[in-house]
């Protein structure tokens, strides 16, 4: 198969990219704006294989995804390209709807025109995958409700309910032009390349260095962790095995509160790191109770009983064994979150454009 994938210099597309090219035979054209949080660098493993290519693309601009549609010929596209940080889409909405809703329109647009001049199997083969999250659903007060598919949208925040009006784009498109679309909806991604201003690579990199630890007010919000691996194997199963028209929930069947895996993270790196920076007794002593973010959501949690029953996925990390993973490898790649939180990753953008 030829892959499209908008986004795939994020943390979750280059995790699906690279998923795709170790363990497939397929070929990947990834297309990224890099904004602040597209980094070349996720992909350096990938990037000198020859069913991979870059193009840096912003999903807003027709012609140039028209000419991508054109020259790639894709047979299924692999939607990842959003904003995707609460607090940010609390400070500065527009671009949140100007990527998540027009952008996904656009893209919507693009790949109608090049299905419907597709021909036999080509056409009837092709598949529009749209990644989204279980933010749309609100929230669950309800110590075992859990999120299914069908799941009301009451999205609370900028993010969440720009990306619930692009998975109605999504569904629309299906239903009134045909457009052969799936939808995913996944919980809270961890792993490898996160970028550091989320909740796993900050605390980490925080204790390191001796900073503050912030936890949203009491801690007490819970999240369903989802290993950033775990969520591509069960992507590229959606995109090859998924029902036309199918929403597919993805999670990792592990909820924490939020200070549950702070404090997990401290224990982690006692043993790992256990040299602190001078006049810290434990890295847990770091820990700051800071003002609650407007509108936060207290409990999120997906049942992803239907994707296992009808797909045969199901995650392989515990929440346990994908936290030492990727506090190991945060460890052991200095060189990435440094170049990240000095700004230099930057400066490799135009790196693999064109390839």
């Amino acid at each position: 198969m030829k892959l499209l994938v908008t986004g795939g210099a994020g943390f979750i597309g280059s995790a699906v990219a690279r998923h795709i090219i170790n363990n497939t035979s397929d070929v990947v054209l990834v297309l990224d704006a890099l904004t602040y949080a597209g980094n070349v660098e996720s992909l350096s493993s990938v990037s000198k294989n020859d069913r991979f290519k870059f193009e840096q693309v912003d999903i807003c601009n027709r012609n140039e995804l028209d000419r991508v549609f054109s020259d790639f010929k894709p047979d299924a596209v692999m939607h990842l390209a959003a904003e995707s940080h609460v607090d940010r889409s609390i400070d500065g909405p527009a671009a949140f709807i100007e990527t998540n809703i027009v952008g996904t329109y656009t893209l919507l647009e693009a790949a109608r025109q090049y299905w419907s001049g597709l021909k036999g199997e080509s056409k009837q083969n092709f598949r529009f995958h749209h990644i989204s999250t279980d933010e749309v659903y609100g929230d669950l007060h309800g110590t075992d409700d859990l999120f299914t598919e069908t799941t009301p949208y009451s999205p609370s925040s900028p993010y969440s309910a720009s990306k619930a009006a692009s998975d109605h784009l999504v569904r629309a498109w299906l239903r009134t032009y045909g457009l052969p679309t799936i939808v995913t909806n996944c919980s809270n991604n961890y792993g490898p390349y996160h970028f550091p201003e989320k909740l796993i690579p900050l605390i980490v990199l925080n204790a390191l260095e001796g900073k503050p630890l912030p936890v949203y007010g009491d801690g007490g919000q819970i999240r369903d962790w989802l290993y950033v691996e775990d969520h591509a194997r069960a992507l590229y199963t959606v995109v090859t095995q998924g029902e036309i028209g199918e929403t597919y929930n993805i999670g990792g069947h592990n909820e924490r509160k939020n200070i549950d895996v702070v404090k997990t993270i401290c224990q982690l790196l006692e043993e790992l790191v256990p040299t602190k920076p001078q006049g810290i007794d434990s890295y847990s002593s770091l820990i700051t109770f800071v003002t609650d973010r407007p509108g936060h959501d207290v409990r999120y949690a997906i049942d992803a009983s239907k994707i296992e029953r009808e797909l045969g996925w199901k995650p392989q990390e515990t929440f346990e064994s994908g936290i030492r993973k990727t506090v190991e490898w945060y460890l052991a790649n200095e060189n990435w979150w440094r170049a990240v939180k000095d700004g230099s990753y930057a400066s490799e953008r135009l790196g693999l454009s064109n390839k």
